[in-house]
């Protein structure tokens, strides 16, 4: 059995426990489970059956300000290049043409040399 059903029959169990105890705060109590919690659950048990009280697959979370890897790429092969350069004027020169006008803050360009062991 798998944590996912521990989950699921232990939530089940505890519509069960309501229903025999006649007490929903009583039931959740016993529990540790916040009685509005139980009435969220209920609702989804009324409209979409016992299935939906199973745990949901969280997704990984993204971040949509993360600065892609080719441009990461361009950053460092540009500190490699010139190494006596700092952030700001590496955040300078990529904003020009001549480096395809990226537009990355000296801070981002910082957090990345950091990353790679580049910043001093």
């Amino acid at each position: 059995m798998t944590n996912d059903d521990v989950i699921h029959r232990s939530r089940l169990r505890l519509f069960a426990l309501a229903r025999e105890m006649g007490s929903v705060r009583a039931a959740c109590r016993l529990l540790g489970v916040h009685h509005s919690t139980y009435y969220r659950w209920r609702r989804q048990l009324v409209r979409f059956g016992p299935e939906l009280l199973r745990p949901r697959e969280r997704r990984q979370p993204r971040m949509p300000n993360a600065i892609p890897p080719m441009v990461e790429q361009r950053i460092l092969a540009l500190a490699l290049a010139y190494p006596g350069w700092g952030p700001d004027r590496l955040s300078l020169e990529l904003g020009r043409e001549k480096w395809g006008g990226l537009k990355v803050s000296a801070n981002g360009v910082w957090r990345v040399l950091k990353r790679h062991g580049l910043n001093t």
